[in-house]
């Protein structure tokens, strides 16, 4: 097989074991009344209510495994997707589709819904709630005052700068009505099951879909020294900051925090059940079925993507000049989510996996059979209709025989329109989910 064969096996061994369905079937147990999960069990015969609600990329794919498992037993439900990236839908489970990364007027309204669905509940019934990456755009519920379009601003603002998800999240809880353990606190003293398809490294509860089941160490303050540290205090619609301040000054109630009876953990439980890890797992036990040497060297993969790129491209030149770490043919599969922090003014076209890419290109020129391949699990690397891209050690030489200069491509920002030129995109199309990112170091 080439290179290139090799990884399209790769990506799709790694994609269906982060998919939603087939990741709620492998995490929850039916027999009978009785539902099994991690070592609980609940009796699904003396729940007066059985309610699903959820959002995130992967939410749709995952209320069509719980609506398999449990039939007739749901009584009510709604999740929210990404709007256009739905394809398999719920029956029993209502769907609504909106906005992301920005959060629209759509999600605002379904927000509420879900909101409704989960007020004036009682001990004796079931929460479900089905989370993945992108909750945190869909459940939309500006904090009194801040607007859509602040919110909007904000998340420009951080992105641009380079923010990790983590940093964007703590911001944007503390300007939210259902995040930062808010909807669990809502739907108590229901029991809360709350499944999780993680898309942030580390797999940290409180940051995935900004927590919305789990109690939230950090503080307004703690918000506040986000935009701080950033230097966007000045820059932040005035309104959002004024809201933050007002929480800091006890103008406004905090988060739940932990030790909050209403999230005890005898009445909320947290299962995450797909993650970056389980599908860089996945991807390597492929590998290995088709004749390579393969490890996952980390799944904790973070910082510039063009230096990621440059790293990632001097673990790939030993790996295929020294037979180090492991002897040819062999795959590197390292997993996790890079940034990008744009220069001011910038109009290039790319994405974060498509810039690892090219930065990569630039340290793996004169190679022979070798490939890096970056992807977005979810299918949308940036603001493009590409998962990501792959380099070789010929994409430098074949990009500037087209007229294009990967320096300063690379420079601008602007990596898509040279891998579409070289027809080097990854194109998956939606992938219904989203557990971080990807890399395939492969040497033959």
């Amino acid at each position: 097989m080439t290179p290139r064969s090799l990884a399209g096996e790769l990506v799709r061994a790694a994609l269906r074991a982060a998919d939603g369905t087939a990741a709620v079937h492998a995490a929850l147990q039916r027999e009978g009344q009785e539902l099994r999960v991690a070592g609980q069990r609940y009796d699904l015969g003396a729940a007066r209510r059985v309610i699903v609600v959820g959002a995130g990329k992967a939410a749709a794919a995952m209320a069509v495994g719980v609506e398999e498992l449990l039939g007739d037993r749901l009584d009510d439900g709604l999740v929210i997707a990404k709007a256009g990236l739905v394809g398999r839908r719920p029956g029993r489970i209502a769907l609504a589709e909106a906005g992301h990364p920005l959060p629209d007027l759509a999600g605002v309204q379904a927000t509420k819904r879900v909101l409704d669905l989960t007020a004036e509940l009682c001990a004796d019934d079931l929460v479900i709630v089905l989370l993945s990456g992108g909750g945190t755009s869909l459940l939309a519920c500006p904090a009194e005052g801040v607007t859509l379009e602040d919110l909007d601003e904000l998340g420009d603002l951080l992105l641009a700068a380079g923010a990790p998800i983590a940093d964007l999240n703590v911001v944007r809880k503390h300007l939210s009505g259902i995040t930062g353990g808010q909807l669990a606190a809502r739907a108590a003293p229901a029991r809360l099951l709350s499944l999780v398809l993680s898309d942030v490294v580390g797999d940290p509860l409180e940051v995935i879909a900004s927590g919305p089941t789990v109690a939230d160490p950090s503080t307004f303050a703690d918000a506040l020294a986000v935009l701080e540290r950033h230097h966007l205090t000045g820059q932040v619609p005035a309104a959002l900051l004024a809201s933050l301040r007002a929480g800091v000054a006890g103008e406004r109630p905090e988060t739940p925090k932990p030790g909050d009876p209403r999230l005890a953990r005898s009445n909320v439980q947290h299962v995450i059940i797909g993650s970056n890890a389980l599908a860089a797992r996945a991807a390597q036990r492929r590998a290995v079925e088709l004749g390579l040497s393969a490890t996952v060297l980390t799944t904790g993969l973070e910082g510039e993507a063009r230096l990621v790129g440059r790293a990632l491209a001097a673990q790939l030149r030993e790996l295929a000049l020294h037979d180090r770490p492991l002897r040819r043919p062999a795959c590197l599969i390292a997993g996790g989510e890079t940034t990008v922090t744009l220069q001011g003014g910038c109009q290039g076209v790319g994405g974060r996996n498509q810039e690892l890419a090219l930065s990569a290109a630039l340290d793996l020129q004169g190679l022979r059979d070798v490939l890096l391949v970056a992807l977005a699990t979810d299918g949308n690397d940036g603001p493009t209709d590409g998962a990501g891209a792959m380099a070789d050690g010929a994409t430098v030489e074949r990009a500037r025989l087209a007229g294009l200069d990967p320096e300063a491509r690379l420079d601008a920002h602007d990596a898509y329109p040279l891998f579409l030129a070289l027809g080097d995109l990854l194109r998956t199309g939606p992938t219904e989910t989203n557990v971080n990112d990807l890399a395939f170091l492969i040497a033959l």
